[in-house]
């Protein structure tokens, strides 16, 4: 079972993770940096300062089967990561073992602040109006003023009083963001959680995660398959592999982003090509 102990908020800094020679993460070579413009997509280094989340040694198996295996992983306060990698790799298990939701993980993991979690489906409870399922669980003071000014945020002040099952699936989507952020967590973990709306719709909703974590300040840990998506949003992209994070980048390209800036076309070849995706089909 990991030690998962809350970091006190002016802790100090953390050991980085990447502190190996050449870009090397857990003793496995770094992505295919070289490459790149050094002024605009570069090999990450680990953010330093007080880190809203440290693992060290995370090893997760599941019979026979070893999906963690001795991740090395920390995230800076008030940083945006983007995890990928293909099906099975360890990602939704990563995320699960930071929330705290599963205590069959090996290591050390240790989490400054509160934990919320956005999942690929709303989870809202149906039964329980909107601002209900924000208040849920929420301890403190005036709860229902705070979800009142989170709703107001997402756009859903008018929907306070609906109930979930009438919201659209963007709508849904966006109450489950508030019902996260209302509890201003120090480390929002994100589950895939735009997998399932329209291309339009992800857009919008992209924007919204910005804004708001502009505003809130957490750090993100965000678990997605799609490549445009971590480039679009994230300060760094891990790519899992092995159980471990194999392949590491910072994106200091500025915000708002454009799919075919030149420094994002680069980086997205060398992420697709980490994955084992090559133009003709995966490797």
């Amino acid at each position: 079972m990991a030690a998962r102990v809350p970091v006190p908020l002016n802790g100090t800094a953390n050991a980085p993770v990447n502190d190996t020679p050449n870009g090397t993460v857990n003793g496995t070579e770094g992505g295919t940096a070289g490459a790149q413009p050094q002024d605009a997509v570069r090999p990450a280094a680990t953010a330093t300062g007080t880190a809203a989340a440290t693992v060290r040694g995370l090893t997760r198996r599941f019979g026979d089967r070893t999906v963690l295996d001795g991740l090395d992983l920390t995230i800076g306060r008030g940083e945006f990561v983007a995890l990928l990698g293909r099906s099975g790799s360890g990602k939704s298990t990563l995320l699960r073992a930071l929330a705290g939701l599963d205590e069959d993980v090996e290591g050390a993991l240790e989490v400054d602040g509160e934990v919320a979690v956005a999942f690929q489906e709303p989870r809202l409870v149906p039964w329980k109006r909107v601002r209900d399922n924000l208040t849920l669980g929420l301890t403190a003071p005036d709860p229902a003023g705070r979800a009142e000014a989170a709703l107001a945020e997402v756009g859903l002040s008018e929907r306070a009083q609906a109930w979930p099952l009438t919201l659209s699936g963007g709508e849904a989507q966006r109450a489950s963001l508030a019902r996260a952020l209302v509890r201003e967590p120090g480390l929002l973990l994100l589950d895939e959680p735009f997998s399932a709306l329209d291309a339009l719709t992800r857009i919008t909703m992209h924007r919204l995660v910005l804004d708001l974590w502009a505003a809130h300040g957490p750090a993100v840990l965000l678990v997605t398959h799609d490549v445009d998506e971590a480039l679009l949003l994230a300060d760094r992209i891990l790519v899992l592999d092995g159980g471990r994070v194999a392949h590491e980048w910072t994106v200091a390209t500025p915000r708002p982003r454009h799919r075919d800036h030149p420094d994002l076309l680069t980086l997205r070849a060398a992420l697709l090509t980490a994955l084992g995706v090559t133009p003709e089909g995966p490797a």
